[in-house]
Order: structure tokens, then C-alpha cells, then sequence
């Protein structure tokens, strides 16, 4: 068992703290929400009181925030990790943020002796709460190798995409076909109630067709076909319309650096920008649903 000191414990990182915990590992955490805190200090982890406190004795630092700017103040601000963290450790960032600021952080830590991964994560809050995340990880062989040992306690599956900052480009390419297939999901849900299908049937009629992929089959939208969704749960937990337009934006800076053609994807998060404008973004991504609904219906 490995001592972890957990930086950032929001509906993903708190989950994946406490199952570290309850692994075995000596964990140690911040977050500025007290609640948070008090929620994996049941699950058996150590409350801290500052992200330096976190770092003292542990072998692996994982951080869980949400974009560039806190990534970069956390470790390379005023009086940032980068100045109290030892060589032994590894630093494991589990954030959704740009290649770009992986590879500075990672770039600048390396330069102080510090080993560092970028290891964002897919699957959801469902599957941070399971312990069957999968992790999509940056660096190399032998830190990604060293990083399995708390990983594989929080997550099923453990992937190397490349160097730093390559697992960033991967998850935001998984986010953006996601993103497409909710809302192409939805579409066609929605085009069926529109003349008089029962949609249960209608999921079920295409999870044994060639429409057939993972929002029909664990995470439907519309609200009554699947139980324990956000859908079913006034769109309430699950991954927010604001954070999927973040990652959204992320793939389309991606694409123009690299002149790719991603016309479907500028299209969706166009339209999670708009639903996010329209006071949804705290909602769960899958709440896409109710904005190709019917006009009538609106």
C-alpha cells in the first residue's frame, strides 16, 4: 500500500479518494470545501488544511482540478508545489486541461527533479464512485508503470498515450466523439417521441442495431428509460454541461493548432455553449436531451 497525498476533491476527485482509502492506501487530502473533506475523511483519509500539508511524506501527489489556471497555481504558482515536493514523488495529475499546460507544468517540474503524468480520466462521477475509471495517461513507460499501483485502485483500466500531455489529446478526442453521440442520441430519441414511440423501446430497438454505442447503453438521456442516470434524476450529478463545453473548446484550440477538420465536434460544442448560455451548465451533459426537443415543447 502506497501514501498518496489528493489535491481537489469535487464530485470526481472525491470519489476516486475515498477508494483509494478504502484500498489500503494512507491517504491524505485537501479541498477548500469542508464538506468534501469531512466526506473522505469517513472513507477512511486524513484531512489537511493546505495543499503543502497534503505533500509532506507521501509517495505519489494526484490532483483532481478543473482547468489550466488552477493546475498551473497549484503547482507552479506564488510558493507552488514545485518548491516543497522531493524527488522520490510522483505527481499524477488527473485534470482535464489543455496538452499545452501538461506539458509546462510537466516540463517545469522535470526541470526541478520531479516526476510528473498527465492522467485524465473517463467514465464519469458513476464510474469514479465504481472505481472503474479508466485513466488515459501522458509521460513515460516507467512513471506511467510507477503510477499503476494507486491507479488501479481507483480506475479498470490504465492506458499510456505517449509523452506528456498526450493523454490530454486523447481524452478531449474521446470527450468530443461523446459529446457527438449524446447529442445524435438524443436526436433520435427525441425524433421517435416526436411521433409516438415509447422510447424505452426505442433505446432498446437500437441498442441491438448498428445506432447502438455507450450513452444508449449506460447513460441514456432522455429521463424514465434508465435508472440511476442523471436523467432520471432531474439531470442532477454526472459530468456538468459547463465542463463538457470547457473540454469541448479544448478539442476545437486542438484541432486549429494541428489544422485538423472537426466539424461536428465545433458544431456540438456550439450547441453545449448555447445550453450552458441558457442557465443549464451545472446540469449534467446528458440534459442536451430537453434542447433538441420539439419547439412546441420548449
Amino acid at each position: 500500500m502506497a501514501t498518496v497525498g489528493f489535491i481537489g476533491l469535487g464530485n470526481m476527485g472525491g470519489p476516486m479518494a475515498a477508494n483509494l482509502a478504502k484500498a489500503g492506501h494512507a491517504v491524505k487530502a485537501f479541498d477548500l470545501s469542508d464538506a468534501a473533506l469531512k466526506a473522505v475523511q469517513e472513507a477512511g483519509a486524513t484531512p489537511c488544511n493546505s495543499a503543502k500539508e497534503v505533500i509532506q511524506d507521501v509517495e505519489f501527489v494526484v490532483s483532481m482540478l478543473p482547468a489550466d489556471h488552477h493546475v498551473e497555481g497549484v503547482y507552479l504558482g506564488d510558493d507552488g508545489l514545485i518548491n516543497h515536493l522531493q524527488s522520490s514523488q510522483l505527481v499524477i495529475d488527473c485534470s482535464t486541461i489543455s496538452s499545452e499546460a501538461a506539458i509546462y507544468v510537466g516540463g517545469e517540474l522535470e526541470k526541478a527533479g520531479i516526476a510528473f503524468i498527465d492522467a485524465p480520466v473517463s467514465g464519469g462521477v458513476g464510474g469514479a464512485k465504481a472505481g472503474t475509471l479508466t485513466f488515459i495517461c501522458g509521460g513515460t513507460e516507467s512513471n506511467v508503470d510507477r503510477a499503476r499501483s494507486v491507479l488501479n485502485d481507483m480506475g479498470k483500466n490504465v492506458f499510456r498515450a505517449g509523452d506528456v500531455g498526450a493523454g490530454q489529446i486523447a481524452k478531449i478526442c474521446n470527450n468530443m466523439l461523446l459529446s457527438v453521440l449524446m447529442v445524435g442520441t438524443s436526436e433520435a430519441l427525441q425524433l421517435g417521441k416526436a411521433n409516438g414511440l415509447d422510447p424505452k423501446v426505442l433505446s432498446e430497438i437500437m441498442l441491438q442495431s448498428s445506432g447502438r454505442n455507450w450513452t444508449l447503453e449506460v447513460y441514456n438521456p432522455c429521463p424514465g428509460v434508465m435508472d440511476n442516470v442523471p436523467s432520471s434524476n432531474d439531470y442532477q450529478g454526472g459530468f456538468m454541461v459547463d465542463l463538457m463545453a470547457k473540454d469541448l473548446g479544448l478539442a476545437q484550440q486542438t484541432a486549429l493548432k494541428a489544422g485538423a477538420a472537426t466539424p461536428m465536434g465545433s458544431l456540438t460544442r456550439n450547441l453545449y455553449h448555447s445550453w450552458s448560455q441558457q442557465g443549464h451548465g451545472r446540469q449534467d451533459f446528458s440534459s442536451i436531451f430537453n434542447y433538441v426537443q420539439p419547439a412546441a415543447k420548449k
